[in-house]
């Protein structure tokens, strides 16, 4: 992939040179996007909300380069930080500079990244913009929820109670520092991170969660306060919920995209096992070791745990509304309405947390899904079906435990749902 992006670089050196073009909104620009022979090609597109082309700096996110992260139990500067602000300025011992993009004007006047870094930077905020796009439409987040939000570029990460070398080979919503960040990457031989729109679909995903369920905040106070605990049931269901509804997402987002659905979020960057686990489109189910280790497991044990629940739970969703665009939509909606929502009669996951603040066991993953499914419309009572059937059979949920035994509402799941046969384990 980077000996082709070298390459397009190169074929464009009988185009004008334009080193500090001027911002136009919106932005004609060539990007690498996943066409529909499953090829990255450079694609003309336009960026809706750039105001600084140059910079990579609009509405949805500006880029910074340079940074310095560092988080480390031992730092002193760190312990002592009593505030939010305090704990962000302790970790970001750097905070970065702006970057310069370069860009090859073609006789058309739509603009061609001149180097690597600039088609990285260039995709980025595509595949971020396209992702905020999905959110405030699609999944009706409004856009005041969603500001800009600052993006790390080939910034050093060090993770220093992990190991005290650069983190790599990654792309990710880092809730410590509120950003995205875009590292550097040496062992991967298919397409970075950042190109792939669905994991940067799944990232802002997470962006979305953190605002929404944690009220974003840098260290999220369920997760500060559960895991303190020996046992993590509401920890393990909490972190399972926000992986699994971000790869959903992130599938949903995908139909709209020139490759159409992919329900595989790794797919282009990753191949073999670590993409084939993620596949929403096979049948996943829930083993008795993995349901008993999401219930009595410390989170430090239990980890990489909560992607295989996670995958389990999207996967369930994704059969749910697969056949219907017009289902993936209202999920869609659902799922998000659910992450808050202060009436009593379906409190959202936000509400739920902190009802169980002090009991984590109450906090399961049966009644986090059950607020799912009393986030979508009545009238949808052939979608609701499904959801609470595929809910139940792949996660072995009772469907009393989804629809609140007799406590059960109009909200909760419709008299037609089922539990079917389901066999098959991540």
């Amino acid at each position: 992939m980077v000996r082709k992006l070298t390459a397009a670089a190169a074929a464009l050196a009988t185009l004008t040179v334009s080193c500090a073009p001027p911002t136009q909104s919106p932005t004609k620009v060539r990007a690498l996007v996943l066409s529909s022979n499953g090829e990255y090609a450079p694609t003309e597109v336009e960026l809706k909300t750039i105001t600084d082309i140059v910079a990579m700096e609009g509405q949805v996110m500006k880029v910074v380069g340079g940074a310095h992260i560092r988080v480390d139990s031992q730092d002193p500067e760190l312990s002592a930080a009593q505030t939010e602000e305090a704990y962000m300025r302790a970790v970001l011992k750097d905070v970065g500079r702006p970057v310069t993009a370069s860009y090859i004007t073609d006789e058309k006047g739509v603009l061609w990244p001149a180097d690597f870094h600039t088609w990285n930077l260039v995709t980025t905020y595509y595949n971020l913009e396209r992702a905020w796009e999905y959110f405030t439409v699609t999944a009706e987040v409004k856009q005041a929820e969603l500001p800009q939000t600052t993006t790390y570029y080939f910034p050093e990460l060090v993770l220093a109670d992990l190991k005290d070398e650069p983190q790599i080979d990654n792309a990710m919503y880092f809730s410590p520092v509120q950003a995205f960040m875009v590292l550097p990457f040496k062992t991967i031989e298919k397409a970075p991170m950042a190109l792939n729109a669905s994991i940067l679909t799944h990232e802002y995903a997470h962006l979305v969660f953190n605002r929404r369920v944690y009220e974003g905040r840098s260290i999220p106070t369920p997760l500060q306060n559960w895991a303190l605990d020996g046992s993590t049931p509401g920890l393990n269901a909490l972190k399972s919920l926000d992986e699994g509804l971000a790869d959903f997402h992130a599938y949903v987002a995908s139909c709209q995209t020139s490759y159409n659905c992919n329900p595989r979020v790794l797919y282009t960057t990753l191949e073999g096992p670590k993409s084939e686990a993620r596949d929403l489109s096979r049948k996943w189910c829930m083993g008795t070791e993995l349901s008993q280790s999401l219930f009595t497991a410390n989170f430090g044990a239990f980890d990489p745990a909560h992607y295989q629940v996670g995958t389990i739970m999207a996967s369930a969703l994704y059969e749910s509304a697969a056949t219907s665009p017009a289902w993936r939509q209202v999920l869609a909606r659902a799922v998000v309405a659910a992450y808050s929502d202060v009436d009593p009669a379906k409190p959202g996951l936000a509400q739920l947390a902190k009802i169980y603040n002090g009991n984590q066991s109450g906090f399961t993953l049966a009644r986090a899904l059950r607020s799912i499914i009393q986030h979508i419309p009545n009238g949808e009572v052939d979608l609701k079906t499904r959801v609470c059937s595929n809910l139940a059979t792949r996660l072995r949920i009772p469907l009393a435990a989804l629809s609140g035994g007799t406590d059960a509402g109009p909200s909760d799941c419709p008299e037609g749902a089922t539990i079917n046969d389901c066999s098959i384990a991540p």
